[in-house]
């Protein structure tokens, strides 16, 4: 059956008569992760996250809608590497623009972007943007940092770790290779002290750093890890789709 709360499921017999008070848009890229996991990554895990989250909070009697999870993201750093996508924040902008202004005629005022890719960097772009749609709640997330991952995970990195791995074991083992394919994700540091300690920063040339594109090593990662964390993450994001969309939004502080 259609699901209600999936736009790329549901029809227009079911909306012509439905409102929505949160629409939630993931945000993913299209890139290499370590040999072993699919160019597809972030997108699978956004689209999932996004699509649970949008179920949970819909048994709750919240009115969200998951739309269709963008695949191409911020992947300058990454330019010599075959096939990963780049948008530049400049066409994102202008592809939010887009949305919001469809958004905003059709009276949903509440918008949530799922971000699945830490390269791509919302804050700028959603304070121009909330100067436009001053009418307009905007937030954004970014899933990998909504949970300890030492709880969980043994090694935890930034990409196509331990915990990314596990999660497509869980999500799409299918596209996964086998284990003895893996690379040991080993990062290298940048040489000024500053920027290793994180409180400087300038962008990482991905394969100066990464023989194998990964970021932490993958290798105890297992389908049993992948599905306990895809739960608590989905559990906590479904819990802030219900707050946004109870929120008094006149009302916000205290």
């Amino acid at each position: 059956m259609p699901r209600p709360y999936v736009l790329a499921d549901t029809n227009w017999k079911h909306l012509k008569d439905e409102s929505f008070d949160l629409a939630v848009l993931p945000w993913a890229a299209t890139e290499a992760h370590n040999y072993h996991l699919p160019y597809s990554t972030d997108t699978i895990e956004a689209t999932a996250i996004a699509e649970e989250s949008a179920r949970l909070a819909w048994e709750q009697g919240c009115k969200v809608i998951a739309l269709p999870t963008i695949p191409f993201g911020v992947n300058t750093g990454q330019s010599d590497i075959y096939l990963d996508m780049n948008l530049n924040p400049s066409t994102q902008f202008a592809i939010l623009k887009d949305v919001l202004t469809v958004l905003e005629r059709q009276g949903i005022r509440r918008f949530m972007i799922l971000n699945s890719h830490g390269g791509n960097n919302w804050k700028a772009i959603i304070r121009e943007l909330g100067l436009l749609f001053p009418n307009m709640f905007l937030c954004t997330t970014h899933w990998p940092g909504m949970a300890d991952k030492k709880e969980i995970f043994d090694h935890p990195g930034d990409h196509a770790d331990e915990m990314e791995t596990s999660l497509i074991l869980h999500l799409a083992p299918e596209l996964v290779l086998p284990k003895e394919e893996w690379g040991d994700g080993k990062e290298l540091k940048n040489k000024i002290k500053a920027f290793s300690e994180g409180w400087a920063w300038t962008e990482r040339p991905w394969s100066k750093i990464s023989k194998d594109t990964g970021v932490g090593d993958p290798r105890k990662a297992t389908k049993e890890k992948g599905e306990k964390f895809f739960a608590l993450v989905c559990q906590k994001m479904s819990q802030l789709f219900v707050d946004i969309i109870n929120a008094d939004l006149d009302n916000l502080y205290e």
